[in-house]
């Protein structure tokens, strides 16, 4: 197949991109304008005049060589991952290189490998099991093992590291998918019952607590997002992590609801009149995302979380979505790791731990792709 790449109109990829049943939000032209420390655009693959892929190129400079850019594209690109890679990466490099890259860091959307709720429980259980690899998966995709296979004989690198967080996107996220294999929708009653026992009581003691959930309307958005700002940051008190400024998600919900009003909902929930936790979903056509969260450290007891997450995934099945992301995990199992009581929370939902096929380098100027590679790696120290 012959395929060129050039520029893409924002107008133009985000009609691409409403064609697709699933393209992640990471590959939207609004996550260009979020991310404002780096250059972005939209670049498209033509047969002929036809556009048949499209992705987002995020542009991170050089420190001291600005000209230069590493092309990263997260969770992207969007293309027929089942066809020749050649055909469609080896035109994006050419392009790409004349324009200043010195190489291209994706993460292709493909799963290769996932484990069952049941699976992950009782991995965690055993004090033999470490990590998620070391359990034999319910499921592979033989389409995932194939790209992995050609992006290593096409000269890519595997960059995801042991934690499968650190080269940029998650490698292994927990979803709960929403449809059954044939592709009919599942139920309410479906995706509650394939929930834990204390996921269900908690959900229903956050009703007969009294927990009312709302989503942020037009007229109250501005006021309700410092509200969930106020929250997130107290929660990254108590939770020792760095809080984004209360600006990132005024950008973030502004550029994402101008492609469209369910891109982009804020979810409180109040007991008593008191904020007691408040999510960001976000939504590309099938696929929903469980995007920043924040809880309060009273009234915990009411189960606002359980609540909330409850409700989106309840939007999310009448929208007719696909999936459930709760977004990533580190694949580790081990009870003294502090990461797997956010595992433990997920897996409560019924879903699965997923394996993507991670991220992948192509160096296009090996000598100031070393010098970054380096520099990276010294600041990650």
């Amino acid at each position: 197949m012959n395929l060129s790449v050039r520029p893409l109109p924002a107008d133009e990829h985000l009609a691409f991109i409403a064609r697709q049943r699933s393209v992640s939000f990471l590959q939207t032209p609004a996550w260009g304008r979020v991310k404002t420390e780096w250059r972005s655009e939209s670049v498209g693959w033509y047969a002929d005049e036809d556009l048949v892929g499209a992705t987002l190129v995020l542009h991170r400079p050089v420190p001291r060589l600005k000209r230069y850019t590493l092309a990263y594209l997260p969770e992207g690109p969007a293309i027929d991952w089942s066809g020749d890679l050649a055909d469609w990466l080896s035109p994006l490099a050419a392009y790409l290189r004349k324009n200043g890259a010195f190489g291209i860091r994706m993460g292709p959307p493909v799963r290769t490998a996932g484990w069952s709720a049941a699976q992950v429980k009782a991995g965690i259980a055993d004090e033999a099991v470490h990590r998620l690899t070391e359990l034999p998966p319910s499921e592979r995709d033989p389409a995932g093992a194939r790209v992995v296979s050609r992006l290593r004989a096409l000269g890519w690198r595997l960059q995801s590291p042991e934690d499968g967080f650190g080269a940029g996107q998650p490698q292994y996220t927990y979803e709960v998918p929403l449809r059954r294999t044939e592709g009919t929708a599942l139920t309410e009653d479906e995706v509650l019952k394939g929930m834990n026992q204390l996921w269900r009581r908690n959900i229903k003691k956050a009703d007969k607590s009294g927990v009312e959930v709302t989503v942020a309307g037009e007229q109250e958005f501005t006021e309700e997002l410092r509200a969930f700002h106020d929250l997130y940051v107290h929660t990254a008190e108590r939770d020792h992590f760095t809080p984004r400024p209360l600006r990132y998600f005024e950008v973030m919900a502004e550029a994402m609801r101008s492609e469209g009003p369910d891109r982009f909902q804020l979810f409180l929930a109040r007991h008593d009149g008191d904020l007691v936790a408040a999510t960001i979903m976000v939504r590309v056509g099938a696929h929903a995302w469980y995007s920043y969260g924040a809880s309060s450290t009273e009234k915990r007891e009411v189960r606002g979380s359980n609540a909330l997450q409850w409700a989106m995934i309840r939007s999310a099945l009448a929208s007719g979505c696909d999936v459930y992301d709760l977004r990533g995990i580190t694949p580790t199992l081990s009870a003294e790791d502090s990461h797997v009581g956010l595992i433990q929370f997920k897996v409560g939902t019924g879903g699965r731990a997923v394996e993507y096929a991670g991220e992948w380098d192509l160096p296009l100027f090996r000598p100031l792709y070393a010098a970054f590679d380096l520099y990276m790696k010294r600041r990650g120290k």
